[in-house]
């Protein structure tokens, strides 16, 4: 037993009191003791009950299930070891060994059943106080964009750290804590979470977390839930979370976002969209290998520096020195296929989670396009004014809906003017040109996840000069099941030209084989690039020709 006291069953059974009627017929002394020492282990903590039957023995068949029965009411561990003169004791002491690692187990789960106890019915608010004192986890979403989300954060007195990156442990502490049935996303974030918090690196008593939440019907509506349900089953019951959310589904005292917050906060958006715009589009061909993500280095700093004050005249001059610099970078006189990346949210801006898939197609010889992360937003904002004009949307909603468009597309405003006078660059689409190339094909009612936007950037990258793309979500999102996927035959009849892959994301999903579908996708973009080029010198040809004969003539 290693360390444990052994006591027969004849030298505890009297101290024991047995419950009756039992299910069984209790008529032999040795089981009527056998019944009273599992009926005295389940008084005691440090008390634990493993029964020796003999191979064959049908009396001891009755038995077994009575003690089981006795045990598992009160949440103690059953172990039956069959023994005989041919048995390989190897085998028990495993057994016994597994026996005392679930005991110990047990004790763990009901140490943190003891404070979810404690916490049940009444979640732990983040206060004014905290916001001095409290270290803010956040997770990673998008490294581009939160950069400069972090710094304003940090600017309005708030200390956040965003967390660098979700590595295989991450995820590993993710599967332990969250439903393996949950999306990828909820099992990379809250594993991101958990794994910061046993690092050791932050004071558990002055920490808290934060994650967002979106509403609706799709999955991460629950992602908090998943999260508090995590953090008490690993031990960390009293960790506050906060929700960062629009909608004002949780609120917190210590935590608002004020307008000088979301001035800063949309600005930095800004700035994400637009760098992670001009940076995907010159790098394949920069003629200086690294020069672009230098300059993209060097502008990341000057524009958290910005934010720190965000004053409307520096960031107009930033936007428009971020275009000029980037259109002014050296690049080859190359042609490369465009591959678009659309899908879940998370799942496409996070390299964690898409295997790095932006690097991949640069690295096969692809230039990829992402579209704009604040398009998600205004989708959202837009859906508002759906619902008021369909379905049973009020008309407060309305207003909301169009008030919010409106600042988002103001706030992009000098972004779009910039790109639009750029020699290289093309400006984001409007919403509303988005819901018109949408409704060519599904109805504009569907709202759960990414809904009808991903269906729209998928039309405006095929019309675009980007047919092929690659559509990444969690596996068994099915949001994009029905307007990603599900849309791939629909838009092939459209566009014969689109070349789509839908790759699934998930913590047993093969990376060999998801990095194939990508190659076999890449091949048919080489290839068709290939006929489009000869196509094109065949024309130029044809014209010189007539234009000769015509000199002749």
């Amino acid at each position: 037993l290693e360390g444990k006291v052994g006591l027969t069953e004849d030298s505890a059974a009297h101290l024991g009191k047995v419950k009756r009627p039992l299910r069984v017929v209790d008529q032999w002394m040795y089981h009527s003791r056998l019944y009273a020492a599992a009926s005295l282990a389940i008084t005691r903590e440090n008390l634990e009950l493993i029964q020796l039957n003999s191979f064959g023995c049908g009396l001891d068949a009755v038995t077994t299930d009575q003690v089981e029965e006795i045990l598992s009411q009160h949440d103690k561990h059953y172990t039956c070891l069959k023994i005989d003169e041919v048995s390989n004791l190897g085998a028990a002491k495993i057994r016994i060994r597994s026996f005392k690692a679930a005991v110990e187990d047990r004790a763990a789960r009901a140490k943190i059943a003891e404070q979810a106890a404690a916490t049940t019915g009444s979640r732990i608010i983040f206060t004014k106080e905290m916001k001095k004192t409290n270290t803010i986890l956040c997770p990673q979403f998008s490294p581009i964009h939160f950069k400069f989300i972090e710094g304003a954060f940090r600017s309005e007195g708030y200390n956040l750290v965003l967390l660098q990156k979700a590595d295989q442990d991450a995820v590993n502490e993710g599967i332990k804590y969250v439903n393996n049935d949950a999306c990828y996303p909820s099992i990379m974030v809250v594993g991101q979470l958990i794994q910061a918090l046993k690092s050791g690196k932050y004071d558990l008593n002055s920490t808290s977390v934060a994650i967002t939440k979106t509403g609706g019907g799709c999955r991460a509506t629950n992602y908090i839930s998943l999260l508090r349900k995590a953090l008490q089953d690993s031990g960390f019951g009293k960790i506050p979370v906060i929700s960062a959310n629009i909608a004002g589904l949780e609120k917190n005292p210590g935590f608002q976002i004020t307008p000088r917050l979301w001035r800063k906060a949309l600005m930095g958006l800004t700035y994400g969209d637009l760098l992670m715009r001009v940076l995907h589009r010159v790098r394949p061909y920069e003629a200086i290998r690294g020069s672009a993500n230098a300059l993209f280095g060097k502008w990341v700093e000057i524009c958290n520096e910005h934010l720190i004050h965000a004053d409307s005249g520096s960031f107009k001059k930033y936007i428009q020195q971020i275009v000029r610099d980037f259109d002014q970078l050296k690049i080859s006189n190359i042609k490369k296929p465009r591959v678009g990346v659309v899908g879940e949210i998370l799942v496409k801006y996070n390299p964690q989670a898409n295997n790095s898939v932006v690097q991949v197609l640069e690295d096969e010889g692809a230039e990829a396009i992402v579209p704009d992360m604040m398009d998600f937003f205004i989708y959202c904002a837009y859906d508002l004014t759906y619902k008021h004009h369909t379905l049973d949307g009020s008309r407060r909603q309305y207003f909301s809906g169009k008030v919010f468009i409106s600042l988002l597309e103001f706030c992009r405003k000098e972004m779009k003017a910039a790109l639009e006078r750029s020699e290289r660059f093309d400006p984001p689409p409007s919403i509303y040109t988005q819901a018109e190339r949408a409704s060519r094909i599904l109805s504009l009612g569907r709202h759960t996840g990414e809904g009808w936007l991903l269906t729209a950037e998928m039309i405006g990258l095929i019309e675009h000069g980007a047919p092929n793309i690659v559509c990444v979500q969690p596996f068994a999102c099915l949001p994009n099941h029905v307007t990603g996927k599900g849309m791939i035959k629909d838009l092939r009849r459209h566009y014969p030209q689109a070349n789509i892959a839908a790759i699934d994301y998930d913590p047993g999903a093969s990376e060999v084989n998801q990095l194939n579908r990508i190659k076999l996708m890449l091949s048919i973009a080489f290839k068709n690039a290939n006929h489009l080029s000869k196509k094109f010198l065949l024309n130029l040809s044809s014209q010189s020709n007539q234009t000769i004969t015509g000199s002749l003539v």
